[in-house]
């Protein structure tokens, strides 16, 4: 499967990595000091339980030249992703997927006028990763886990080439089908993660132990439950309290790259994540009028048509 890989950073450069490992034929798009350490040197991911060194990775810093491809995973900051996703329309051909790793649920919402309904899919990253060093991956933990789907729910020929490129790579991967669910599954826990840890300038151990501490970290995951069950996504009453284990189970010094790029003095992807949360809130229905709901615009992750 040939898979272009546009934006290297913790989550491309990791699961291509993994990719590349598994034999799929994959071209990292990159750019600044990690792309020139990855001509010089390669890939490597440090760190987690499988550390890894490619000597050799297919980089470049125009999609121009990489040539049609058969999948597409997109995994830029969510400021960058028209631009991004315009410059990849050169290698786009008839039945292209493009999958979004990208944190949020407006994030297909903004590809979809560039790439159409046809060729976008859904899909969710959990990994504790970031770049330590130009070329090199940070691993933090053992968490890794891929999901993805086709909006309508079918398992396509794509989707199943995806995956089994996954499998033989080494990577945690599920099909969903209700893609939708799963994207929201992600944004409960990593609004509630993120926003905890940015705010307090602290990993997650510090967060989850203190009585006050923890409480607001399960306040912020169920107001987006409740924002989500509004807008007529399919998650539990209980989705937040449900996520709790997920909270304990992660290393006491994980972070989240929200917080990674505070400490560095970079651009923040707080509008889309903590604040994508008021502005879903801002155009959802109540729960009494399930109508409303279901015909809201397609700003927080819904689909036209569907």
């Amino acid at each position: 499967m040939r898979i272009a890989i546009m934006g290297s950073g913790g989550v491309g450069g990791y699961f291509g990595a993994r990719l590349v490992k598994g034999g799929a034929d994959v071209h990292f798009v990159a750019r600044g000091a990690h792309l020139a350490a990855m001509r010089e040197r390669g890939l490597a991911i440090e760190g987690g339980p499988a550390p890894l060194h490619l000597p050799k990775v297919n980089v470049t810093d125009d999609p121009r030249t990489i040539g049609p491809v058969d999948m597409v995973m997109f995994c830029v900051k969510l400021w960058d992703s028209e631009s991004a996703a315009r410059q990849l329309l050169p290698i786009m051909k008839p039945g292209t997927g493009v999958v979004s790793f990208q944190n949020g649920v407006q994030k297909d919402d903004m590809l979809r006028p560039i790439f159409g309904d046809e060729a976008l899919m859904g899909g969710v990253a959990y990994v504790g990763t970031h770049i330590g060093r130009p070329g090199v991956i940070a691993q933090t933990g053992s968490v890794e886990r891929l999901v993805f789907g086709e909006y309508h729910g079918r398992r396509s020929a794509r989707v199943e080439a995806f995956y089994e490129a996954c499998e033989h790579g080494g990577i945690n991967a599920e099909i969903s089908d209700d893609v939708r669910r799963s994207i929201w599954e992600k944004y409960v826990a990593l609004v509630a993660m993120s926003g905890a840890t940015t705010a307090m300038r602290q990993t997650i151990g510090p967060i989850r132990t203190n009585p006050l501490t923890r409480h607001f970290l399960l306040d912020l995951a169920r107001e987006v439950v409740a924002v989500g069950r509004a807008y007529g996504v399919a998650l539990p009453a209980d989705y937040a309290e449900q996520r709790i284990p997920f909270f304990d189970g992660w290393p006491p010094e994980m972070t989240t790259s929200m917080h990674h790029d505070l400490q560095q003095g970079k651009r923040l992807e707080l509008r889309w994540l903590s604040g994508g949360v008021p502005r879903c809130r801002g155009r959802r229905a109540d729960a009494d009028e399930p109508r409303r709901a279901r015909h809201a615009g397609a700003l927080c992750g819904g689909q036209r048509g569907a």
